[in-house]
């Protein structure tokens, strides 16, 4: 039998751990494994317009999967293009394995053409980053990486020169025994039973819950009802908890809305459970603090804990469930209820009346309408800025849906190439990518890349012509906005000129007619929307301090945001309530 080289040894073993395509850019530092892509059945090359593409669509197929996923990029310039998407991907704990071709490896530090220092760069966006510098150090030093990605939920990156990836490998792959799934963590008992003695201690009890707590949800519903315990959300935590949910009191943040912030401030007892929530000047100093989460780093990062729980959130619930004795008192949770219905209302008529004759169009008019019509197992990509308040207020998750964004990294441009790399998981579920005329411009090269490969992904431009997150930071701090402002473009003429399904919107009675026909198109189609880039408001809870110190947390103003359909669930859990 042939002997394999070190390129086919890789793609084997990348093969073997699950990956079916490495997204990414040609370049002839790349091209011995290109050409053992191009003979490996079951192995893809997706050929993308920019490497920062690459990788924000590798980190949407892990994040959406759960299982390993790749992307590649040439010597020098080629891979540095990865490392945006790369931050984002080991920020929201997505598996990668990135491949980092290396220029000759004779020429290392010699200052040749196109030399950097990849295991190097990428060390702060990985857990681990290494050069293969010898064909023997293959596959220990893949195989490695993989285990890191999957075990640590996050990025790996491994250089490989040319030359050394064309060389025969010493050994021939065989099958590998590959980590491929994360384990559960169950706290020991004395974590939980502390932990039960502190529920039992607290007559309020309230749940603030993130992206941990995906697949818990029956768990934290259980949990609520047993000790009567108002259930909050950051907005990573968003589609993993707020539908059927009859404690919802909404999100905390930078773009909060209803009663998770008093439901956290007013309790005897806040469990952070599965989140590592940023913004410190949202959490209550004065009440005592319970953190649980799997990765032990996250405990206590953001604040004094009186207890940190180093556990899975479901199992760490399993385990708590029958130790903790059933509250009856039920007027804390009660009372936040409907705070948050109130809340809610309150804003509702004034962002909603008369919108089908507002010109420029309500961006939040649109998310609605786009609420109402998209699938309900569509995913969602969300752009930084303006379009994560409509995901945050206007999309309603209901346990099918996904929302993803570059929601820890806060990078422009995540949603279209996000969308890219959902679509190739499945091309028969619908993706929209809810991008803004600023992120969308940014990376507008890989719509070519939809097109190239026929996939439906539904761009819907939310275009003010203006990037208003940034004109809100500015004028927040006193400063008049500059530089903030595009000439008015067409997209829906680029989208048809690259030969995609393109309409532009400027008649907010139009929008309905013009999403459905994109969403009836067979292949990819862009929305433009003409959207008011002045609409603005406040969250619910701003302090003047907060305001004066709005470098901690750039955003503290959110466009006004009606809060859709939340409303209707937020009327209804009220009914939950028992009359006397």
């Amino acid at each position: 039998m042939a002997r394999q080289t070190i390129a086919e040894q890789f793609v084997d073993i990348l093969g073997q751990a699950g990956v079916r395509r490495i997204y990414g850019v040609v370049g002839d530092s790349l091209n011995p494994v290109i050409d053992a892509i191009r003979r490996a059945p079951g192995m893809d090359w997706v050929q993308v317009r920019h490497e920062e593409t690459a990788a924000f669509a590798a980190g949407a197929e892990a994040q959406l999967t759960g299982n390993l996923a790749a992307c590649a990029g040439s010597c020098g310039p080629g891979n540095l293009h990865l490392i945006n998407g790369l931050y984002d991907a080991h920020r929201s704990m997505a598996p990668v394995v990135a491949l980092a071709a290396q220029i000759p490896s004779s020429e290392i530090g010699t200052a040749y053409f196109q030399e950097t220092h990849p295991d190097r760069l990428f060390a702060e966006c990985s857990h681990y980053s290494e050069l293969i510098s010898h064909p023997s150090q293959m596959p220990r030093v893949l195989q490695t990486a993989i285990q890191h990605a999957v075990g640590r939920s996050g990025v790996s990156v491994v250089s490989l020169p040319g030359d050394i990836a064309a060389l025969e490998a010493p050994q021939r792959a065989a099958e590998l025994a590959l980590v491929t799934r994360r384990p559960t963590i169950r706290p020991a008992d004395e974590e939980i039973d502390a932990l039960a003695r502190m529920v039992d201690d607290a007559p309020r009890v309230t749940l603030f819950c993130g992206s941990g707590t995906a697949g818990a949800h029956d768990e934290v519903m259980a949990f609520a009802e047993r000790v009567k315990a108002p259930v909050g959300h950051a907005l990573r935590g968003k589609e993993w908890i707020q539908y059927d949910n009859p404690y919802d009191v909404g999100m905390s943040g930078l773009l909060g809305y209803g009663a998770a912030y008093d439901a956290m401030h007013e309790a005897d007892l806040l469990i952070l459970l599965g989140t590592d929530f940023p913004y410190n000047a949202f959490l209550p100093d004065d009440v005592r603090i319970v953190q649980v989460d799997v990765r032990p780093e996250h405990l206590g990062r953001r604040s004094k804990l009186d207890l940190a729980v180093w556990g899975d959130a479901r199992e760490t619930l399993r385990a708590l469930l029958p130790r903790v004795a059933e509250k009856a008192d039920r007027r804390f949770l009660d009372r936040m209820l409907k705070k948050h219905a109130d809340a809610l209302t309150g804003v509702v008529d004034a962002y909603t009346r008369n919108v089908e004759g507002h010109v420029p169009i309500h961006p939040e008019y649109v998310a609605s309408v786009l609420d109402e019509e998209a699938d309900d197992d569509a995913v969602f990509t969300v752009d930084t800025g303006m379009c994560n308040v409509w995901a945050a207020r206007y999309l309603t998750p209901n346990g099918r849906r996904r929302v993803i964004g570059s929601f820890s990294h806060g990078s422009m441009a995540n949603a279209l190439p996000q969308a890219f790399g959902a679509q190739f998981i499945d091309r028969d579920r619908q993706v929209v990518s809810l991008s803004g005329d600023g992120g969308f411009s940014m990376l507008m090269g890989d719509f070519l890349s939809l097109v190239q490969y026929g996939l439906p992904v539904k761009v819907v431009l939310f275009d003010n012509s203006a990037l208003s997150m940034v004109d809100l930071e500015m004028m927040v701090a006193g400063l008049r906005p500059y530089g903030t402002t595009y000439p008015h473009t067409d997209y829906a003429a680029i989208a048809r000129a690259a030969g995609a399904y393109g309409v532009r919107v400027e008649d907010p009675k139009q929008v309905r007619d013009a999403l459905r026909e994109a969403f009836r198109h067979a292949g990819p189609a862009l929305v433009d929307v003409v959207t008011d880039p002045n609409a603005l408001s406040l969250p619910p809870r701003v302090t003047g301090e907060q305001l004066a110190g709005f470098a901690l947390s750039a955003g503290k103003m959110v466009l006004n945001g009606g809060v859709g359909r939340m409303v209707q669930m937020a009327r209804a859990n009220l009914r939950n309530i028992p009359r006397p």
